[in-house]
């Protein structure tokens, strides 16, 4: 069956350029009809200016507005410098392109991608300072891997050369794949990986399973890894899916719990979190206490992003974006039950922040125009 043709949607500025629109793809049942819908009229709330060089702590402010539409399981959402996004769909292993002109275009398929359970393409990554390739987390026949796929011509016609292979062997299941990639303050890559329901793995430091990577751009294990050899950076991690660094350079991670506590994590080189051992909070000085922990009701974490002094988490079970300072204090909710299940949160260009929905994974209850990529204002914290 043909895929549908993209309907385009209201949308918000990408960054300092001005006003774009973004389009989204129509939903299967039933078809929609191609068509530009025009922007509502401004509100009298400006937007907020980029955010000075001392972060400050920040939330939401304001109604979201949706920007892309009708997307098929998205799982991750990257800004590029030419004024549009990539997205990848888990099942179709598409990758997106959401154009500033206000099209919705398919950039290639990525090869090799075999859906299956919570498996598929997964998260995607570009390296600062350019857009010549994107980095593509996956879940193939045999293992997860990571591939680099050359990225020719400019915005609106992006187009996919042919794949090479950055890490093969990540163990797989059809639950607990990780899959978020992202390159470092370091320029480094970066890549969580679950535990694929090998439990005892996140504890074998021989393993990938369970871990979060560090490797250069093509792979090789760096110099200054904190386990001579080896990718593994931190260890002992049930199913970590989010990655973001604050202005000090430190990296935050967000990890799927069991039945009892989520996690949100500051990661430290070499340091080692607990799983199976402990579950949240275990009170055993082997392991590094969680910064934050929710229900696993509450929340199921999988993108992060930080913006200002704020990490913000995207949840899919808790159906809420969850908020907590990097210099402490209680974690705040916000948009609870608003947008059903959230998978990805980006710090978006102009200081704003996307999330992905992901209520047509199988998981959720879809919506009209779901899955979609929405925008939130964010202001200084009362």
């Amino acid at each position: 069956m043909p895929r549908p043709r993209p309907a385009l949607r209201p949308a918000l500025a990408l960054g300092a350029a001005g006003a774009l629109l973004l389009a989204g793809c129509a939903a299967p049942e039933p078809e929609r009809t191609p068509a530009a819908v025009p922007r509502p009229p401004a509100t009298s709330s400006p937007s907020p200016e980029p955010q000075p060089a001392e972060a400050v702590p920040l939330s939401p402010t304001g109604a979201t507005e949706t920007l892309v539409s009708g997307l098929s399981a998205p799982w991750s959402v990257v800004p590029l410098e030419n004024g549009s996004a990539l997205i990848t769909e888990r099942d179709s292993a598409r990758i997106l392109e959401a154009t500033a002109a206000g099209e919705v275009r398919e950039v290639g398929t990525v090869p090799g991608v075999v859906p299956g359970g919570e498996g598929g393409l997964l998260g995607i990554a570009v390296p600062e300072g350019g857009a010549s390739a994107v980095y593509a987390y996956f879940t193939a026949a045999d293992d997860n891997r990571i591939v680099r796929l050359p990225l020719s011509g400019g915005a609106g016609s992006l187009t996919l050369g042919a794949g090479e292979e950055v890490l093969t062997g990540i163990p797989k299941n059809r639950t607990h794949n990780g899959g978020r990639i992202a390159f470092g303050p370091d320029g480094m890559l970066y890549a969580t990986a679950g535990d694929a329901q090998q439990v005892e793995a996140a504890q074998d430091p021989g393993s990938l399973a369970g871990k979060i990577l560090r490797m250069t751009p093509d792979g090789a294990v760096p110099d200054d890894n904190p386990m001579p050899g080896s990718l593994v950076y931190s260890m002992g991690h049930r199913n970590p899916q989010g990655i973001a660094w604050d202005a000090e350079g430190t990296m935050w991670a967000a990890e799927f719990g069991q039945n009892t506590w989520d996690e949100l994590n500051r990661i430290e080189p070499g340091a080692n979190y607990g799983w199976p051992v402990v579950q949240g909070a275990g009170g055993d000085d082997r392991f590094v206490e969680p910064v934050a922990q929710w229900a696993t009701s509450e929340a199921s974490p999988s993108g992060i992003a930080v913006v200002g002094a704020t990490v913000f988490i995207a949840n899919l079970r808790g159906e809420r974006l969850w908020a907590v300072d990097v210099d402490g204090g209680e974690p705040r909710p916000y948009l609870a039950g608003e947008l059903g299940r959230l998978r990805d949160a980006v710090a978006a260009p102009d200081g704003a922040l996307w999330m992905l929905t992901n209520n047509t994974d199988g998981r959720g209850a879809p919506r009209e125009l779901d899955d979609r990529l929405v925008r939130v204002e964010l202001a200084p914290s009362a």
